[in-house]
């Protein structure tokens, strides 16, 4: 994974058809929370996913980890069943990472899991995974390759462009024919091409005859049907989704302990729904499928709380009321869930809420929550010294309008001393 390059503008052919991307993308819209996997011949060494690139490990050396790669069976099932005990509602797993290993059944190449170590193809058992438990389905694809002979020379030498593209396409050819109904075609790193040297207009058209319902994201130097910021929450006008790990690495890396929290990640859920944005939760598991003791564990936590407090986070609608000092804000029409990150304990106010306040409760428990308002202000009283909810406290706010926030207002009319 890197930083997504600046998309180039282009016609609806770069993403289908662009009438039609509302159609397209509606589920995906409502879904709100899903699953990254990045899983590859890195995971047997355990140092990251950048692995090759960043110990300059020669590709006769690296390439022997495909005979070694031996996965249990049917490891994805444990991924789509945490998904789904998560809340999450669709899978992108790594097709072929920058490595250039293919876990797919790929006439095109020996190096793929059919052919080496793990005897069989992945890919479709991680479909099969995520279909049997209800989850949506993405291709992730790198577009960059380091194994691959043509995959750096292609830049100037124009047959060999001409090889590596025709791969490259060919690949996606097989991957979006083989394996069913596809959701998702989440591209990753065009170096060293553009869009013109990838053919990505072709590309595109390709895939939606093949997948008609599919949608694509920006990475292949086009606009896509949406962007992809990168470990940063960064709002759009257009759909966007929110690319994270769990800790700081995308692949398994034995060695990297700084983990989030709970907390954290229900905190940046939130964030990304709060301005209609999607949040794809990554894991990296081990060589063997298994998945980090503590991704597991972060991740049922969250989907305990996502138990009892998903419907503040799916099908959320843009989000005007922003500021608060311990609070973040989610609303579904006229009901605004205020997320208190920080329990303030017995009164929690709304600063410069405009809009009637008709009923508040608890959402976990459904306990109702007084309040009184004025003008400036709304307070919800009598709730419990300490956070009734773990780890995000959330107030549901029925109002008689879409709620808006206006705090210059506070600012200039609240009543001064006089002097």
């Amino acid at each position: 994974m890197v930083a997504a390059a600046t998309a180039l503008s282009s016609t609806a052919s770069a993403a289908g058809d662009a009438s039609d991307r509302e159609r397209r993308m509606k589920w995906w819209h409502e879904a709100r929370f899903g699953m990254f996997i990045h899983w590859g011949l890195y995971s047997v060494l355990g140092r990251h996913e950048w692995v090759m690139e960043n110990e300059g490990i020669p590709v006769a050396e690296y390439e022997q980890l495909a005979k070694r790669f031996k996965p249990k069976p049917n490891a994805a099932r444990d991924w789509a069943r945490l998904a789904k005990q998560a809340g999450q509602k669709y899978m992108v797993m790594t097709t072929k990472h920058h490595e250039g290993f293919c876990h797919f059944d790929s006439k095109l190449t020996g190096y793929c899991a059919p052919k080496q170590g793990p005897g069989r193809d992945l890919v479709k058992e991680y479909v099969e995974a995520a279909r049997g438990e209800g989850m949506r389905v993405g291709f992730y694809y790198s577009l960059m390759d380091w194994h691959h002979p043509d995959g750096a020379r292609c830049l100037t030498d124009e047959a060999a462009r001409r090889r590596f593209v025709d791969y490259i396409h060919g690949q996606i050819r097989e991957l979006l024919t083989n394996y069913g109904k596809i959701d998702i075609l989440w591209y990753d790193v065009a170096w060293p091409l553009d869009a013109k040297g990838w053919e990505s207009e072709k590309m595109n058209q390709m895939v939606f005859q093949l997948q008609p319902d599919i949608i694509v994201n920006n990475r292949n130097k086009l606009e896509g049907d949406f962007t992809t910021p990168e470990q940063t929450i960064t709002a759009s006008d257009r759909a966007w989704e929110s690319c994270m790990t769990m800790n700081d690495s995308w692949g398994y890396n034995r060695n990297d302990d700084h983990w989030k929290d709970a907390k954290t990640v229900v905190r940046n859920l939130i964030a990304c729904s709060r301005d209609t944005g999607n949040y794809l939760l990554n894991i990296g598991p081990k060589a063997d499928g298994s998945i980090p003791e503590e991704s597991v564990r972060i991740m049922t936590a969250v989907g305990k709380w996502m138990d009892r407090n998903g419907k503040a986070i799916y099908q959320t609608e843009k989000c005007q009321p922003r500021r608060s000092a311990f609070a973040s804000f989610t609303r579904n029409g006229n009901t605004l869930y205020m997320h208190n990150y920080f329990w303030p304990g017995e009164t929690a106010a709304i600063g410069g809420l405009m809009t009637k306040v008709r009923s508040a409760k608890l959402l976990a428990s459904g306990k109702e929550v007084k309040f009184e308002q004025d003008q400036f202000r709304v307070r919800f009283t009598g709730l419990p010294e300490k956070a009734p909810d773990d780890p995000v406290t959330t107030i549901a706010i029925e109002l008689d309008g879409e709620p808006r926030q206006d705090t210059d207002f506070v600012r200039k009319e609240r009543p001064r001393l006089k002097a």
